[in-house]
């Protein structure tokens, strides 16, 4: 396929398949006597592609300069800025011929979608709006188009194959990890992706309408969102006794804003996420919530799971380790813990397995970890 590039002007259908597709916002020229910027982005654009497939330009501009519908010119566009993965504003902005009146509203929607860059020749009145949270945000700016393009590309890099349903997963989703395992889990299922539409995203975070092929039931559902966030790593504590219930288990208490707790606070398991392999992960999330600090060799894999299937598609994975007498009393003496430049602030508890159950200390994903690793210990 070569460098490839695609135009798709107003109205026109998009192809069915693409490695990346960018979307040309700005002002357009209320005159034919007016000169568009876009052909211009399309030079550019052709000239510094280097991908090794097909990229897409969705121009709003039509083909021929014939307009009228108006509605439907705009439902074109909401889809077609849904389906880039960078949205290439430039904004030549001149009041009587280019206001950009539309353009002001389409920034407000997508300056913060991780999907925008921002151009704008320095003399251009009226963007200093724009330019500010373009600033504030961290989206990528430039001050004429050749460098506007530029950073669009530089975010693209050489793009990824996608075709049908998957077009409608961004970049910036697509290439995070968390989907990538949900996706081929899905696939290994025989299933398939028929749509997609970006909800809210948050860092790593994301939240993301879907539409899926279930081959097992021949239907498509379409009535969820999956969730995403990094994997996490957690670690069961825990001193044996002689009886079940008497067994001590290590909690931390921790402030988390979601809980729904009397106190308000959140009793887990230590651990938490980040880009280190699991294990490395555990034990840097112990001694950060405890202080206590323990050779990797100590925790024993218990596999990994996901932790709340039916809405977030992250997964746990469990370690332990059995603590002496010694350790124990370290524990209870620590001061907080946790990470203060994250907002994290952690305190030790130490609870009987009995008396998680009978207080309900922790929450149903938590005490099923719990329940694994002591299951997992009685039977070795």
């Amino acid at each position: 396929m070569g460098h490839e590039v695609s135009v798709v002007h107003a109205q026109e259908e998009p192809p069915g398949s693409w490695h990346a597709a960018v979307f040309l916002a700005g002002p357009t020229p209320r005159s034919p006597d007016v000169e568009s910027w876009r052909p211009a982005a399309l030079a550019e654009l052709r000239e510094r592609w280097r991908g090794d497939g097909r990229l897409v330009v969705f121009v709003p501009e039509h083909r021929h300069g014939v307009y009228g519908d108006y509605i439907g010119q705009i439902e074109w566009e909401e889809r077609c800025l849904h389906l880039a993965d960078e949205v290439l504003f430039y904004v030549p902005r001149e009041l009587a011929t280019m206001p950009a009146f539309t353009t002001n509203v389409e920034w407000g929607v997508w300056h913060d979608s991780g999907r925008a860059v921002f151009g704008a020749p320095p003399d251009a009145p009226k963007n200093e709006y724009l330019r500010h949270y373009a600033v504030k945000l961290g989206v990528p700016t430039a001050t004429d188009l050749p460098g506007t393009v530029a950073a669009a590309l530089d975010r693209i890099g050489a793009g990824d194959p996608r075709a049908d349903g998957e077009r409608e997963v961004p970049l910036l989703i697509w290439r995070t990890g968390a989907f990538q395992r949900w996706y081929a889990a899905q696939r290994g299922a025989g299933n398939s992706l028929r749509g997609a539409r970006v909800h809210w995203r948050m860092g790593l975070h994301w939240g993301l309408h879907v539409q899926v092929y279930v081959a097992a039931e021949d239907r498509v559902k379409s009535n969820e969102i999956v969730i995403a966030r990094p994997d996490i790593s957690t670690v069961v504590l825990y001193k044996p006794a002689p009886a079940l219930d008497d067994t001590l288990v290590v909690l931390v208490r921790e402030f988390r804003s979601p809980a729904t707790t009397a106190d308000g606070f959140v009793h887990e398991l230590p651990g938490g996420a980040g880009p280190a392999d699991p294990l490395e992960r555990a034990v840097a999330e112990v001694a950060e919530e405890t202080g206590l600090r323990l050779a990797a060799g100590r925790l024993r894999p218990h596999g990994d799971r996901q932790v709340n299937a039916t809405m977030s598609a992250h997964r746990a994975h469990l370690f332990a380790a059995e603590v002496t007498d010694e350790e124990i009393a370290l524990l209870r003496a620590a001061g907080p813990g946790g990470v203060a430049a994250d907002s994290e602030r952690t305190y030790v508890e130490i609870a009987t397995f009995g008396e998680i159950l009978r207080e309900r200390l922790v929450d149903w994903g938590t005490l099923g970890m719990i329940a694994q690793v002591l299951t997992d210990s009685a039977e070795v």
